[in-house]
This record gives structure tokens, C-alpha cells and sequence, in this order.
């Protein structure tokens, strides 16, 4: 079919610290590593997925800085991204009102295309600091016309289940005829990628 071998470019998206980095390694590599060094510029990962039997799609993931200074670096990334997974740190009041912001950002700069987006509300694990009530957040995700889910990196809680929903969400949309970006890739020479992680295969979603 029209998706076979498909290749999505998924790029996190969120304030810093909270949590983009240590929810991608914790789906692609198993582990949770609490003081991870903060994102400078863009770090890459790859993970292949498979959706259904014979039907294998490699994701491509762009970690992107939320400092401000790295703003027009990530903003040529968006070109050529599928999906964007776009996160807010549940004890964290601020990043949560950033989450327009940035979805606006984004959806701006990929016109007159579209990209499908996630809304996740990360470090689920420390409820008795939660400053974001679920109800609230899945109102949020609806007027976005986006869906809602809940993760912990620390205890691994949805991280599997985030990223199946988004990747599952792409393909449909592919399948349904959506106009993604397919600018050409920025060149490489434009910023560090400190590490380049290949991950082998993955257990099966379904």
C-alpha cells in the first residue's frame, strides 16, 4: 500500500525541562535517566514500529531545545515533520500555558500543510505536585482538535501508549489523504547532532 516502509518525522515539542528527553529515552532506549543534560540544538533517534503485519514504519524523532535562542533552528526542522508530540510537565503551571504557543508556532510556520500533534502531559508520576487537572488539559487537547494522554518517564506509565496513538494517528491521516510538509530536509551543516542512536527492532504494538 501507499504507506509501505512509510518514514515519519515526529519532532517533541515543549518548554525546556519538561521531560521531552528523558520520555524519548525512555521509549527507544528503556531507560530513565533523571538529570539528562539539557538539549542543545537538535538531538536525533530512529525507532521502527510496526503497525500491522508487514506494515513497518520507521519514525525519525527530532528532540528539539525549548530554550527561546534555539527557536529559529527548530523552526526549519517543522518543515519536513509528521507529527509532533507536544508535551507540558503536569507540576508545572507555566508549561502547560505555553502549549497554545507553540502548537500556533508550529501550525503557522507548515501552512499550508499540516501536521498531526499530541498533547501530553508528562511526569505523571508526581501527583501530589500536579498543577494541571486532566480535565482541564483534555479541554485543552479538544479545542486543539488533538488527543490527550498522560506519561511518566520515571515509571514508564503511557510512554509505549504515546507514541502508538501518535503514530497510529499519522498513519490514518496519511491514509485519509493529509497534505503533510515534505520541504526539503535542512542541511545537516547548520547544527551539532551530538548523538546518533539506532535502535534495532522493537517488540510489536499489536
Amino acid at each position: 500500500g501507499a504507506a509501505k516502509g512509510s518514514r515519519f518525522r515526529v519532532i517533541m515539542l515543549g518548554d525546556s525541562t519538561v521531560g521531552k528527553s528523558s520520555l524519548l529515552r525512555c521509549y527507544t532506549e528503556g531507560v530513565f535517566l533523571d538529570a539528562v543534560n539539557q538539549t542543545v540544538g537538535v538531538d536525533f533517534y530512529v525507532q521502527f514500529v510496526e503497525l500491522e503485519p508487514r506494515l513497518r514504519v520507521k519514525l525519525q524523532f527530532w528532540d528539539t531545545a525549548g530554550q527561546e535562542r534555539f527557536r529559529s533552528v527548530t523552526r526549519s526542522y517543522y518543515r519536513n515533520s509528521a507529527g509532533g508530540m507536544l508535551l507540558f510537565d503536569l507540576t508545572n503551571r507555566a508549561s502547560f500555558e505555553s502549549v497554545r504557543q507553540w502548537h500556533r508556532e508550529v501550525t503557522d510556520t507548515v501552512q499550508p500543510f499540516s501536521i498531526i500533534f499530541l498533547l501530553v502531559g508528562h511526569k505523571s508520576d508526581l501527583a501530589g505536585q500536579r498543577r494541571v487537572g486532566r480535565k482541564e488539559a483534555e479541554k485543552l487537547a479538544a479545542s486543539l482538535g488533538i488527543q490527550y494522554i498522560e506519561t511518566s518517564a520515571k515509571d514508564a506509565s503511557n510512554v509505549v501508549q504515546a507514541f502508538q496513538m501518535l503514530t497510529v494517528a499519522i498513519y490514518q491521516a496519511l491514509l485519509t489523504g493529509n497534505r503533510f510538509p515534505r520541504a526539503p530536509a535542512p542541511s545537516t551543516g547548520v547544527i551539532a547532532v551530538p548523538r546518533l542512536l539506532s535502535r534495532g527492532e522493537s517488540p510489536s504494538w499489536f
